[in-house]
């Protein structure tokens, strides 16, 4: 069973889903005249105008939640293997995956709001590769087989995201911990329980407010603590930046011949570190509250390079700069060392490098500060995949007619999720993580073939974005006005404001428009 699960895996994350991911990237940096570079002021312009309502969460509060989700172990670890085995060179080229991979988020992120709607029983905005896939082509003949597709995604995000990835991140965390301060895994179990219990019974709005609270201050004080060793080791900062880039083009003595393994490990860890284009971040970009799609698409594309460019980056510097790393021939720990620098023997590829590291700058600072990075980065990674869980969840259940049951089965996943973390804790991972990258994989695959074919709305709505802005207008969506279909929250805001003699522009809920019919139907029966 161990080689039947390895092999699948191996086929999902081959090199076809890198050079897919890769080849979406430049297509869509094309078709958006690349928008990650001219629209980098939108990208922060929108960051925090978002507003929030009693059913949307902030613009920036959807960005801390898809970072909740992007900034985890990979940080650490992701990026010490793609050094081990690719060479300082594979950093640049995550750099390259997280320029191209802006643009692909910004497309499925944009796709994402365009078809979101409201959580039947809590009114919460929901959205995200299941709904846009069923609802992009609702009006055609394919509309059966794309209702199909969206089921498909829904239940393999669900499965992924439910159960096998949060244990695997508890089980880092209870490691960690045990590794730094001698914790027993069973205290560390319950303390991850009882607080994911609390925060989930909260809903959306309480993860996002955790998430806003938790997330900016873990990776500034991570990527301080890496401009401070930078600060310390002034004199080898050319050195670090001329390093990446002749390894990334196989100029570096010694490391020659790795260009392609270098490029394969950048892109890889990129990829599966900044998320674009694997369909976790437009779950959380639909919950935002905002007046145009594309607003939330450029603070999801600007998601991309807080993870990458930031953070990784952070990793890496820290890494380099102190010279605690090795190079492997043959992409194994097994294979010839191509360069030793001054790590000491036995230290395992992945966040030992890191501990190393920071233990050259302060003696003993190294195995904890890892272990409360650990801490933080996976236990915000297992509310993201709560929510994600949620949301599948949610679109799957929205044909079960009571009201009673669609909770009940919702209480039930909140009790295997907290479940899912104690066990995963105290217990051996197993084939989890293999069983989880091969779900999140196969949504990638599923996610990016949906976006290469729904890009067409999402194109259009950029463009009457920057049509508006051009006009001196505060950008506000209609989507008859530019020929999209099936966009129904959209079309029910417009109806709403119209209803209640609002302006273009400002917030009103759709559920106000139920409301005040009744109260005119009630007017006209007396």
């Amino acid at each position: 069973m161990d080689g039947i699960i390895t092999t699948i895996n191996n086929l999902v994350w081959s090199p076809a889903l890198v050079f897919l991911c890769l080849a979406a990237g430049i297509y869509f940096t094309l078709a958006t005249r690349f928008l990650q570079v001219r629209c980098i002021p939108d990208m922060g312009r929108q960051l925090f105008r978002g507003e929030k309502s009693a059913n949307g969460v902030s613009s920036f509060q959807s960005l801390m939640m898809s970072l909740a989700g992007r900034v985890g172990v990979g940080n650490i670890a992701g990026v010490a293997t793609a050094i081990a085995f690719g060479g300082p060179g594979s950093v640049f080229w995550m750099w390259t995956v997280a320029l191209l991979g802006s643009a692909t988020s910004f497309i499925e992120c944009t796709l994402a709001q365009i078809y979101k709607e409201q959580d039947p029983d809590t009114g919460e905005y929901r959205g995200g590769p299941a709904y846009y896939i069923e609802k992009a082509y609702a009006h055609t003949k394919a509309r059966g087989f794309m209702k199909f597709y969206a089921v498909i995604f829904a239940i393999d995000m669900f499965v992924a995201t439910s159960y096998f990835l949060p244990g695997i991140q508890a089980n880092g965390v209870a490691a960690a911990v045990e590794n730094a301060w001698g914790t027993s895994t069973l205290v560390t179990a319950i303390i991850l329980a009882a607080a994911l219990a609390v925060i989930i019974i909260g809903g959306v709005k309480r993860i996002a407010t955790f998430a806003s609270l938790v997330v900016p201050v873990m990776a500034v004080i991570y990527i301080v603590i890496a401009i401070v060793i930078l600060l310390t080791n002034l004199s080898e900062i050319d050195d670090v930046f001329a390093l990446i880039f002749r390894s990334a083009f196989n100029m570096e003595a010694g490391l020659s011949g790795m260009l392609g393994v270098a490029i394969m490990w950048g892109v890889k860890r990129g990829i599966y570190s900044n998320e674009a284009g694997q369909g976790t971040g437009p779950q959380h970009a639909a919950a935002a509250e905002v007046s145009h799609p594309a607003k939330q698409g450029f603070v999801q594309a600007f998601a991309v390079y807080v993870d990458t460019l930031f953070v990784c980056s952070a990793t890496a510097f820290i890494i380099i700069s102190t010279d605690m790393y090795k190079v492997f021939e043959g992409e194994s720990e097994d294979g010839a060392v191509r360069y030793a620098g001054s790590l000491p023997d036995g230290v395992a590829v992945g966040p030992g490098f890191v501990q190393s590291a920071l233990d050259s700058f302060v003696s003993g600072l190294g195995p904890s500060f890892v272990a409360l990075a650990i801490a933080f980065f996976a236990f915000t990674t297992v509310l993201a995949y709560y929510y994600l869980a949620e949301t599948n969840f949610v679109f799957l259940a929205r044909k079960i007619k009571n009201k009673n049951y669609r909770r009940a089965f919702l209480w039930v996943l909140r009790v295997l999720i907290v479940v899912s973390v104690f066990v995963g804790a105290t217990t051996s991972p197993g084939n989890a993580w293999t069983l989880g990258d091969i779900g999140v994989g196969t949504t990638a695959w599923l996610n990016i073939i949906a976006i290469l074919i729904l890009q067409v709305p999402a194109l259009k709505t950029l463009k009457d974005y920057e049509r508006q802005r051009k006009e001196g207008r505060e950008p506000d969506f209609d989507p008859a006005e530019v020929g999209i279909k099936n966009a129904n929250f959209w079309a029910e805001r417009k109806a709403a404001r119209l209803a209640l003699g609002e302006e273009p522009g400002a917030h009103v809920d759709p559920l106000d428009v139920a409301d005040n019919a009744n109260a005119t139907n009630r007017a006209d029966k007396a």
